[in-house]
């Protein structure tokens, strides 16, 4: 069976444990073993994070450009093979699991760029002979929660922006879909980031997104996921020792009211 490991600190690292990811379509194909982190792979991920940080957030926007685009490159490039994996572990059905992994690539491709648009505006003064300048800096160690709904585009969406604009990432994403997630993080590794500036560490929300929630040395968090989850990630975030950057995309649509008097044919 294949092994799947974390990324932490430019390297490939086992877990403790591991979780089998099983296609909900045929419960007999087991996709591979994904490494199931802990607290420490996650502590580790951010340490690492936050020590590629000053070098990647001086690094020119034409770096940051070639690396995304050759990511954007290679995801467009296999898209079909990226579909597959999606649908596989996913269950979409092959054209829109294909369609995902092509937008992934899209988003790669807009931030990239992005990069080489960096904004600025310069403002007159109420003192006479002075202007104001305002610029835009990165804010440091982004913690990155995603869902199972978009596998791949998600983590695209959130990761992408979070580089061009020179932070680093820890991304924990959810367990039921982690082999798009690791496809997308080992594509943009080997598109030439710098060690640490991108980790990936799977496993439990309670434990590794946990991790992540609690770290003093992460300065923003992007959450997608349910409600409860969300409001326990602005709690956390907002205390007055944190004061963490925290944008959070929770709940859901289209309910399905089923009243007393359905016939459900049981």
């Amino acid at each position: 069976m294949a092994k799947f490991a974390n990324l932490i600190d430019g390297a490939w690292v086992e877990g403790a444990n591991a979780s089998d990811n099983i296609n909900p379509s045929n419960t007999g194909d087991i996709i591979g073993a994904f490494s199931s982190g802990g607290r420490a792979d996650a502590e580790n991920a951010v340490a690492a994070a936050k020590a590629a940080f000053p070098a990647w957030s001086r690094t020119t926007p034409q770096e940051r450009y070639d690396i995304l685009k050759r990511a954007s490159d290679e995801v467009l490039a296999r898209k079909d093979e990226l579909g597959r994996i999606l649908s596989r572990e996913e269950g979409k059905t092959l054209p829109e699991g294909v369609g995902e992994a092509a937008r992934a690539g899209q988003i790669l491709a807009f931030f990239a760029g992005e990069t080489l648009r960096t904004g600025g505006e310069m403002l007159g003064s109420v003192r006479p002979g002075v202007g104001v300048e305002i610029t835009r800096e990165p804010v440091g160690v982004i913690g990155m929660i995603t869902p199972w709904n978009f596998p791949i585009a998600i983590p695209a969406w959130k990761i992408a922006p979070a580089l061009a604009y020179g932070n680093t990432v820890v991304i924990k994403p959810a367990d039921l879909v982690p082999h798009s997630a690791w496809a997308l993080v080992d594509i943009l590794q080997r598109a030439g980031l710098p060690k640490g500036v991108l980790n990936l560490v799977m496993g439990k929300g309670s434990v590794v997104g946990q991790a992540i929630i609690d770290s003093p040395d992460v300065t923003a968090i992007s959450f997608t996921g349910s409600v409860g989850t969300g409001r326990r990630i602005a709690e956390a975030a907002v205390k007055a020792e944190a004061m963490k950057k925290v944008q959070l995309e929770m709940g859901g649509k289209n309910p399905l009211v089923v009243l007393d008097d359905a016939d459900l044919g049981v």
